[in-house]
């Protein structure tokens, strides 16, 4: 049997049994060198934690099983394709390859619509629906010229 499509519905299997467990139909599972690392469901109810989505619930456990915040060498397989902020830790996270089953079309059609985040990304600051102003970049800046001078940082 194909490998990729076993950690596929793996990832499937999960997010139909988070439905029964009070979370969203969403599953994700984490491969590396053919053995899955961490799993991680849609929590974001459960937990009451906007954040808590499959994808991002597996990479934190991934990187704590591993002990390590840069997953080179792991690929991921979500039952649905990334919203933005899944697929901005997906690719924060360096992780070689994301697989998914669903669409965002499915997402969306289910009541899961992200599209306005990715149409809001696109605009300038100040045409976006979310009010951003920028305030005291002068004195915030030290922290970055701080960062910048130091010599023993760890890169990420």
């Amino acid at each position: 049997m194909d490998k990729k499509n076993e950690f596929m519905r793996e990832a499937i299997e999960l997010s139909v049994k988070n439905i029964d467990n009070d979370g969203g139909p969403f599953g994700a599972v984490i491969v590396k060198d053919g053995e899955v690392v961490a799993r991680g469901v849609n929590r974001v109810t459960a937990s009451i934690d906007p954040t808590a989505h499959a994808e991002v619930s597996a990479i934190r456990e991934a990187a704590k099983k591993l002990g390590t915040f840069d997953l080179s060498g792991c690929e991921i397989y979500s039952s649905c394709e990334p919203c933005p902020m899944c697929l901005g830790a997906i690719y924060w996270a360096h992780l070689d390859k994301l697989y998914y089953a669903n669409t965002k079309l499915d997402a969306k059609n289910i009541g899961f619509d992200d599209s306005f985040i990715y149409d809001e990304i696109d605009l300038k600051p100040q045409d976006r629906k979310l009010p951003s102003e920028t305030l005291l970049r002068d004195e915030a800046i030290r922290a970055f010229e701080k960062w910048q001078e130091k010599t023993d940082k760890t890169e990420y």
